[in-house]
């Protein structure tokens, strides 16, 4: 792959996983199918990121509002949580990848928080692609208790007012010490961020693709990328072209 190439593969990328129910009431299946047809799509995405040379790939896994679904559902995707550690944790760590989460821990069960916790300890020094698993995770959550976090510090002396800015409110998120994504798949056709990265996701280019996540698959990843590479990137300054165009 030339230098040009290597530029334009995304450094993080963050998958809205959407549709796993919609894709098994089509075929007249229980949700549960859905969910554990997405796991496999979730196994395929991973190394798909690998082959492409991305750092990060967040994916988003349970989202504080999935709380409202019945029970038997939440059990089931917490179960399908602990099978995909236990099934493919040693290959991931084998592969030199790396496990991060992001989300609010306090309440989970006290095995999910574990189970979490040793995937994370367990790959804490692999290099390779990071797979961070965003769960009980969401976007006003994660500023607020970055928000508090400043607060206490403040309230305790240990910085004033005028000390907190973007970057050190940055600093107190989940993310923290991860580049923010450049680009975020949400599938099934919906077209809404649905409170996942909502500060990261300033400058981030959106793609809407109308997969099912069961459906979602190495080629409709990398036609994503493709895609990707094609967008002019401007972060508020002029285009590429205009740029050249004016001199800069």
């Amino acid at each position: 792959m030339s230098t040009a190439e290597n530029r334009a593969v995304p450094e993080h990328v963050a998958i809205i996983m959407d549709g796993n129910g919609r894709w098994a009431n089509a075929r007249g299946l229980p949700r549960t199918f859905g969910h554990r047809k997405g796991v496999e799509a979730v196994r395929e995405t991973v190394r798909a990121a690998a082959e492409a040379g991305i750092g990060y790939l967040t994916l988003f896994a349970f989202s504080s509002e999935n709380w409202r679904r019945p029970e038997a559902e939440i059990n089931d995707l917490f179960g399908l949580l602990k099978s995909f550690i236990r099934r493919d944790l040693a290959e991931l760590h084998r592969e030199n990848v790396r496990i991060r989460i992001i989300g609010d821990r306090a309440s989970l069960r006290d095995d999910i928080r574990s189970l979490l916790e040793e995937a994370e300890e367990t790959t804490r020094n692999n290099t390779s692609l990071t797979v961070v698993i965003a769960f009980n995770y969401g976007a006003r959550d994660e500023i607020a208790r970055a928000a508090a976090s400043l607060a206490a510090d403040v309230a305790a002396g240990r910085l004033q007012p005028s000390d907190i800015d973007a970057q050190r409110l940055n600093d107190r998120l989940d993310t923290a010490g991860m580049p923010d994504p450049d680009l975020i798949i949400r599938t099934s056709g919906e077209e809404r961020l649905s409170n996942f990265l909502l500060w990261q996701a300033a400058y981030s280019e959106l793609m809407f693709v109308p997969d099912l996540w069961p459906d979602f698959s190495r080629d409709v990843f990398f036609a994503a990328l493709e895609r990707f590479r094609a967008r002019d990137r401007r972060f508020g300054g002029l285009s590429s072209a205009k740029a050249a165009a004016n001199g800069a």
